[in-house]
């Protein structure tokens, strides 16, 4: 079982959170597609989920559908801090959290340890 799913097709931004992750002990699964993201969830049965809301790998689809299915995990989108509409709509589809990557950045460790618990 893995602590954290994460939806990240962004390298910079997967090698961070994979570091992160390796640093705070905490085991996750890495997706570059909705659909694997979903599956990962479904078999994993995470405490947290992550999307990057700028994923090409549909994203905001697959919130929806997580959401529509009656998954609860939690749920964390990050984007840029100008996307405000992108947020919302993830907030509609589910997400607890929404933040920019700044933010996000400056907090993993933080999110990423609240895993644990």
């Amino acid at each position: 079982m893995v602590d954290v799913v994460v939806l990240v097709d962004d390298l910079f931004f997967q090698s961070k959170i994979v570091e992160t992750a390796r640093l705070t002990g905490i085991t996750i699964a890495i997706c570059g597609t909705g659909d694997a993201f979903i599956a990962a969830i479904e078999r994993e049965s995470p405490k947290l989920a992550i999307v990057d809301l700028n994923s090409r790998g549909g994203a905001l689809n697959a919130l929806e559908r997580l959401r529509a299915s009656g998954n609860q995990t939690p749920l964390i989108g990050y984007l840029s801090h100008v996307q405000t509409d992108l947020a919302e709509s993830a907030r509609a589809a589910g997400c607890r959290d929404v933040m920019p990557r700044s933010k996000f950045t400056a907090n993993l460790a933080t999110i990423l340890s609240g895993a644990k618990n």
